[in-house]
C-alpha cells in the first residue's frame, strides 16, 4: 500500500481523538506555534487567497481565517475525510469562513499562480514524495506568494534531545495508545519526525522546488520549526 493510503487510513482511524490528544501531548504549546505562523501569513491588510495543505481537523485553517482581511478565501485540503469531518464541525461552530475539501498535495487540483499564501501545519513530513509536494505548492502560488510550514523537529541541544526522545518515543505512544486505542499510530508520528530532513537538508529542497528567500526559525528550543519561502 502506498504511503498516502496508509496515512489516510491512519488519520481516519484516530480522527475522533486527535484534537484532544494533540493538545495534551504538546501541552498546548502547538497553539502558540500556530499564532506565530499566522502572523507570517496574515502580514498584509489586503484580501488573500490561502491554501492550507494537510489541514487535518482545521486548527490552522481556522486560525488563519480569523486573522486575514475580510473577504479573503481560505481553503483547507487533506487526504483524510475523517479528519476533515471533525474540522468542518469546528469551522461551523467557530463561525469563520473557510472550506475544507479533499486534496492530494502531490497533484493539486488548482491552476498555476492561484494562491497568495500556502500553509502546512505539521503535515509536510507525511508527504509521500516531499520534493513533488513542494513543487506542486510552488506551482499554484502566485509570483511573490509565500509558503509557511510548521513542522515538529528534533532539538539540536544533546541534553534536550535526550529528554525529547525519551518522551517522544516512549511516553507519547503509551498515552496515545491508551486514549485512542491505536498505539501504532502514535509510534508512527514520532518516527516520522525523527525521519524528516533536518533544516540543512530541507531548506535546499525548498530552494530546488522553486522557493527563494528561504528561512527557518526554531521554536521552543527546536521542538518545532517554521520554514518560510517566497515564490
Amino acid at each position: 500500500m502506498a504511503k498516502k493510503e496508509n496515512i489516510r487510513s491512519l488519520f481516519d482511524n484516530i480522527a475522533p481523538d486527535y484534537d484532544k490528544l494533540n493538545h495534551i501531548l504538546s501541552l498546548n504549546i502547538d497553539k502558540g506555534w500556530r499564532k506565530k505562523a499566522v502572523r507570517e501569513i496574515a502580514d498584509v491588510q489586503q484580501r488573500l487567497q490561502v491554501l492550507d495543505v494537510a489541514c487535518g481537523t482545521g486548527d490552522f485553517t481556522i486560525e488563519i481565517a480569523r486573522n486575514v482581511a475580510e473577504g479573503s478565501k481560505i481553503i483547507g485540503i487533506d487526504l483524510s475525510e475523517g479528519m476533515m469531518k471533525v474540522g468542518r464541525e469546528k469551522i461551523a461552530a467557530s463561525g469563520v469562513d473557510a472550506l475544507l475539501e479533499y486534496g492530494d498535495c502531490e497533484a493539486l487540483d488548482y491552476p498555476e499562480n492561484n494562491f497568495d499564501r500556502i500553509s502546512v501545519g505539521f503535515g509536510v513530513r507525511n508527504f509521500e514524495h516531499l520534493d513533488l509536494g513542494l513543487k506542486e505548492m510552488c506551482r499554484v502560488l502566485k509570483p511573490g506568494g509565500k509558503l509557511v510550514i510548521l513542522e515538529l523537529s528534533v532539538p539540536s541541544n544533546p541534553i534536550i534531545r535526550w529528554c525529547y526522545k525519551l518522551y517522544f518515543l516512549n511516553i507519547l505512544p503509551m498515552i496515545g495508545g491508551m486514549v485512542s486505542g491505536n498505539r501504532g499510530a502514535y509510534e508512527y508520528l514520532p518516527a516520522s519526525v525523527l525521519n524528516f530532513p533536518a533544516p540543512d537538508k530541507f531548506i535546499p529542497m525548498m530552494r530546488e522546488a522553486g522557493f527563494s528567500e528561504v528561512r527557518h526559525r526554531a521554536l521552543t528550543l527546536g521542538v518545532c520549526r517554521m520554514y518560510v519561502g517566497i515564490k
